[in-house]
């Protein structure tokens, strides 16, 4: 669908594709990043827009010479990784079980990590640039190389799915687990300090922000270049163990030639061109979209899921939705839903079905059929997922 100018009173428009009026609390926190002076022409809200931090999840924010931490998130570079193999439906009769255990204990979840470092994540050049980091994360690069290669909590997840054709595909969410996250805070920590010195008038505290040209500004974007490259290489590491588990199951370990490989964030900033200039993008949950990008947008566990392509929409600034987007809280879940609705809304799906997943039970998100519609003039479908595996953070 077109993109709507919703009416708000404010220095840059706020254009939706979201196809609904934004709640209260939303509308607040879209009229405060589009009041930032350095916002740069309009922001773009996705079709799966909701509340974050800040700024809103599903938000895409461009600005000129200065940066939000809290807008970028505490997940620096969580974003999708997906393969489509050569392998069919037929192949996995009888193996989905099996397949989802080996999975649990190849790749940890939650706040579990490696116990051995294995030669591909020691390898990763990354590392030689660690001590040049925020100096409060110098003591956390032994926990940082045991958690490359583990899944996280939360809505992470890896599944094996089908698509309509009977094709195998697999499929990962993560991002760039603890020292992200540490390093997100400590940057969050020292742009509101700057502010308070600064008696900074701001709309919302979490809109604290650094400017190009100072020492702040270099640093943030330095740990966030790293942050970003390392939950990247998180996704490489874990698809190659996800994926010879696979081949194991489906091929007696023969290694298998991928058809096509994604890998994107959709939690990250970059400096791209819009509208003939070099401007800072701010991707909030939303996937870069340019011409021929290729992309990643999963629906609930137990919903649909699509690989897209990007049609380079300028208004988006390039981007689209990074998926369902959550329509209640994680608490207002677990109290609105039961364990016997988990198991109805994830029949025909290989995964854990107690207590503890209620809150990424498909009904806590908006329906992704119409996150898709939405964004017709975003993206085009290239294929169409269904999870038959799930194993979740």
């Amino acid at each position: 669908m077109p993109y709507e100018t919703l009416p708000l009173d404010t220095r840059a428009p706020v254009l939706s594709w979201a196809g609904h009026a934004l709640g209260h609390e939303e509308a607040r926190m879209a009229r405060n990043v589009a009041s930032l002076p350095f916002v740069f022409k309009h922001v773009s809200l996705m079709p799966d827009v909701h509340l974050g931090k800040g700024a809103l999840v599903g938000s895409v924010v461009a600005t000129k010479d200065a940066i939000v931490p809290a807008a970028v998130g505490v997940d620096i570079g969580c974003g999708m990784a997906a393969v489509k193999t050569p392998y069919t439906a037929a192949q996995l009769e009888g193996k989905l079980k099996q397949i989802r255990l080996d999975i649990e204990a190849a790749i940890p979840t939650g706040f579990n990590d490696n116990k051995e470092i294995e030669k591909t994540v020691s390898n990763w050049q990354g590392w030689q640039d660690f001590k040049h980091l925020h100096p409060k994360v110098q003591g956390l690069e032994g926990k940082a190389s045991k958690q490359m290669g583990s899944l996280g909590g939360g809505n992470h997840f890896i599944e094996v799915c089908l698509d309509t054709e009977d094709q195998v595909w697999l499929m990962l969410h993560s991002g760039s687990r603890h020292i992200g996250n540490v390093l997100a805070q400590r940057h969050i920590e020292t742009a509101k300090e700057l502010a308070k010195l600064a008696g900074a008038k701001l709309p919302d505290p979490d809109l604290a922000h650094f400017v190009q040209g100072t020492p702040e500004f270099a640093a943030y974007w330095h740990d966030l270049q790293w942050a970003q490259g390392y939950a990247l290489y998180n996704r490489v590491v874990m698809m190659a163990r996800f994926q010879r588990i696979v081949e194991r199951h489906l091929a007696g370990g023969k290694p298998m030639k991928a058809l096509l490989t994604v890998n994107c964030h959709h939690n990250y900033a970059e400096q791209e061109t819009h509208y003939g200039e070099s401007v800072y993008v701010t991707r909030k949950g939303a996937v870069r979209a340019r011409e021929a990008d290729y992309g990643i947008i999963p629906g609930s566990m137990g919903a649909q899921s699509f690989i897209v392509k990007g049609k380079g929409n300028a208004h988006s600034y390039c981007s689209c939705a990074h998926g369902a987007g959550r329509l209640m809280s994680r608490n207002k879940a677990k109290l609105h839903f039961s364990l016997d609705d988990l198991i109805q809304q994830t029949a025909g799906v290989e995964c854990r079905k107690d207590a503890g997943v209620i809150d990424e039970i498909p009904g806590a998100y908006k329906p992704i059929a119409q996150v898709m519609a939405n964004q017709s003039d975003l993206v085009e479908v290239v294929a169409t997922l269904k999870q038959v595996v799930c194993v979740k953070g």
